[in-house]
């Protein structure tokens, strides 16, 4: 189909609730809920007949059509259960309306009924009241819910004609843009399924015609998002009830998921996709019972990655055969069209030109519908012998450029070799790999295939920002421990992209090592674009390492997390900023379920954090956190006896990359202030870093310096540190850079103090940190954490240590 071009004005988000997600009382009220949380205040709900209410009108026309004594019951059965569905999902007061114009529609239904022989419009008006009464009833309980919301009939701006029905898009546009103009800021419940002709006449968009509402309404409505929410959260890698293995695609290109509908697939529908890819909206599938099981986002943007995604089945597959004599070719050409324009495109077929026979694969329903058309179309169509062989089953793999996976197609070849199989077809455009074989227990073989295709490697894709000492020291251990870690967990490790303050080097076929560490060309980049350019990534992880100190590299988190980026964090920056920002990252990072790891944060390769979830886990009170948290001070102060200026030990610890790459980054405590707040939030408390008392160690002139200058004017501390050296020397005791945090008063503190000789924190080994974590059974005992806190190494390990872990447990 067109779409035409969209009139000025805001578009209007699109959500459709089939059937199964309006069986009963709490399944309107479930869906209201949904409703109430998107906050859409204009949204479109386009909705199905309750349950199985269409069911029940079509075999309500059927038992009329053969006079049998049964029907008065199934029309009064039918108005039993809209009556009971009404009553229990409303009170008495606002229930009472919709039961008389329930009232009234039977009273229809039954005047309609009253005709001997009825035709196609009136049977299809009879079918349209599954739907409004559903319109009716939602609209109602999103009012009871507080909601501006009014039912909408499609048949008031849907206009159609012809036999397949055909949108008149112009004519429709303009009816609805009318009607949205009036009903601004308003939820409307639009009844889906149902469409009128010129002539006022009920007419039904075919089966499975909510979904393509829903799509169509978008489109002419210029909505950008569309999301169908049903009983299932989407597509799976295979029917997750035969294979339990099965999982959930969080993404689908547009071409695979045409495909998959065009297989039969229950959750997808060809003529749903139709209007999605004539506009701009975006489909989404979500499951109505479960809403935060996750979702299959539909999109046009093609994958990079070719192969088989998903493997599908039709277990009962009809084949229409019939002999074509002469022009065979032409012939099949001809009315593979023909078929197709009558929304009847085969899901496979057989060319056998020695025999002069063509097979065509349906659904049982299709086939039906498939036969009597041919019957028809038999002496136009230049075929003969046409008839049907029951007893078979459909099963394809569907994915990009399928077809050309010389892996895959061998793997599907000897699966069904061992199967009584009629054919097997690679579909034209690549997208498939279809087998039609006798009627069987399909279930070993699905599982078979399930098995072959996605017990492979999972493929990770690694983004590295930071080229400095740490992400050099991490990019040799990670080419010294990738073979182990691919081996130890069924991976296939890819490092796609490297990042440092030029810009990036990105290959989807892998960096290697050598050529980041010697041989670094990056090219700049702008953000926006590049993180859009990411979405079609095709690994199936993406694990982004922040090897940076960068400040503005976090502001990109949200953007990374929304893409499905896993973060594995050095940058303190994250865990310590302010308490709105952190609290709007963990929010993200829960809502798109990411994982966020940030050990190498404090204390380097140190278990600190681990030890306090565990603490946690356990059911222990932390109560209070101390230490030494900084490698560079403790290197200092282990060192500051006074036979040397305290420039000179700065100067040494800054050249040999023991401290932040300006110093004063150390000195004035804002490095140890991070770390507190980190393990602070880690162990559970929402310490904000405003609440931190730092004495820094920086005099006000020296930190008005650019870096360059305050290196040639360290000797400014000198004087201050000399007489603090001598007052602690004077008391009997040692100078010692400490930060603490008491649980009970919130006191939190970064400064130097004054310790007793024998205190745990004076006996280190010089450059190592000490933790005292104090809980309720390690409180006269405190537990003591203690070794290097600082060096490229140790903290680099920290980084490998955390991807582990999380790929582990992906």
């Amino acid at each position: 189909m067109t779409i035409l071009e969209p009139e000025a004005g805001a578009w209007r988000p699109v959500h459709k609730f089939g059937g199964s997600s309006l069986a009963d009382a709490a399944c309107f009220h479930r869906v209201a809920g949904i409703i109430h949380n998107l906050h859409q205040p204009d949204a479109l709900i386009v909705v199905s007949a309750p349950g199985k209410t269409t069911n029940r009108l079509i075999e309500l026309l059927g038992l009329f059509a053969s006079g049998d004594t049964a029907a008065p019951e199934a029309l009064a059965g039918l108005h039993a259960f809209q009556r009971n569905l009404i009553e229990t999902s409303l009170p008495e007061a606002e229930a009472a309306p919709l039961l008389a114009a329930l009232n009234d529609d039977i009273v229809t239904i039954a005047r309609v009924l009253e005709h001997s022989r009825l035709d196609e419009v009136q049977r299809s008006f009879i079918q349209s009241f599954g739907e409004v009464w559903s319109s009716r009833l939602l609209a109602q309980v999103l009012r009871h819910q507080g909601l501006a919301a009014d039912s909408l009939d499609a048949r008031r701006f849907l206009r159609v004609t012809g036999t397949p029905v055909r949108v008149q898009e112009e004519a429709s546009r303009r009816l609805l843009a009318d009607i949205l103009a009036r009903h601004g800021q308003q939820i409307l419940v639009v009844t889906g399924f149902i469409a009128a002709d010129d002539d006022g006449n009920t007419r039904l968009l075919g089966r499975n015609g909510s979904d393509f509402s829903a799509t169509l309404l978008a489109a002419l409505a210029d909505s950008t998002h569309t999301t169908i929410w049903s009983d299932v959260p989407g597509v799976f890698s295979a029917d997750p009830r035969r294979i339990p293995e099965a999982h959930l695609l969080k993404r689908l290109a547009l071409p695979e998921a045409a495909e998959l509908a065009r297989l039969g697939s229950p959750v997808l529908h060809s003529r749903t996709l139709g209007p999605v890819a004539a506009s701009r909206q975006q489909l989404m599938l979500r499951c109505s019972y479960h809403p935060d099981d996750g979702h299959t986002r539909i999109e046009r943007k093609p994958r990079r990655e070719q192969g088989a995604r998903i493997v599908t089945a039709v277990d009962d597959t009809v084949l229409v055969e019939m002999t074509i004599s002469d022009r065979y070719q032409e012939r099949v050409d001809a009315l593979t069209e023909w078929l197709t324009k009558r929304e009847l495109a085969p899901l496979a077929c057989k060319r056998r030109p020695d025999r002069k026979l063509w097979q065509i694969a349906y659904t049982r329903e299709q086939a039906e519908q498939a036969f009597l058309l041919l019957r028809d179309h038999q002496p136009a169509g230049g075929f003969e012998g046409l008839q049907q062989r029951d007893g078979f089953s459909l099963v394809a793999l569907v994915g990009k450029n399928v077809t050309a996976q010389a892996e895959q197609c061998l793997q599907f070849y000897h699966a069904l070799n061992e199967q009584p199989l009629e054919f097997v077809q690679p579909a034209k455009n690549g997208l498939s790999l279809v087998g039609v074989v006798r009627k069987t227990s399909l279930d070993p073989l699905l599982l078979r295939l399930h098995q072959s295709l996605f017990s492979r490697p999972r493929r990770v894709g690694v983004l590295l920002f930071g080229r400095g000492n740490i992400g050099q020291a991490w990019l040799r251990l990670y080419k010294e421990q990738k073979a182990r870690l691919e081996q130890e967990l069924n991976l296939r490790l890819t490092l796609y992209g490297v990042f440092d303050s030029r810009g990036a080097m990105l290959a989807s076929q892998g960096l290697e090592v050598d050529q980041v560490l010697n041989a670094f060309e990056p090219r700049s980049l702008v953000w926006p674009d590049w993180l859009e350019s990411l979405e079609e990534h095709g690994f199936d992880t993406m694990v982004a390492l922040d090897c940076t100190a960068s400040d503005s590299l976090v502001q990109y988190y949200p953007a990374l997390v929304q893409q499905h980026i896993h973060l594995i964090a050095a940058n303190k920056q994250a865990g310590a900023a302010s308490r709105d920002v952190y609290a709007g990252l963990k929010q993200a990072l829960a809502e798109h379920r990411v994982k966020f790891l940030s050990n190498a944060t404090v204390g380097a390769g140190l278990p600190v954090q681990s030890s306090l979830h565990q603490l946690r886990q356990s059911g222990e009170q932390i109560r209070a956190i101390s230490g030494i948290f900084s490698g560079s001070l403790s290197w200092l102060f282990q060192h500051f006896d006074g036979s040397r200026p305290f420039s000179e030990l700065v100067q040494q610890a800054w050249q040999q990359g023991l401290t932040e790459p300006d110093p004063r980054e150390d000195l004035n405590g804002q490095d140890v202030k991070r770390k507190l707040v980190i393990l602070a939030r880690e162990a559970g408390f929402d310490l904000d870093p405003e609440q931190v008392q730092v004495a820094s160690l920086v005099p006000e002139e020296l930190a008005a310096l650019d870096k360059a200058e305050a290196l040639e004017h360290l000797h400014r501390l000198d004087g201050m540190l000399a007489e603090r050296l001598a007052e602690a020397q004077q008391q009997g005791g040692v100078l010692r850079h400490v930060a603490r945090f008491h649980a009970d008063s919130g006191a939190a503190s970064v400064g130097l103090e004054v310790v007793p000789a024998n205190h745990p924190f004076v006996p280190l080994r010089p450059g190592d940190n000490v933790f005292a974590i104090e809980t309720r059974h390690y409180r006269q005992n405190p537990m003591v954490i203690q070794g290097p806190g600082a060096g490229r190494e140790v903290t680099a390990a920290a980084v490998q240590a955390d991807l582990w872990q999380l790929l582990a447990a992906l």
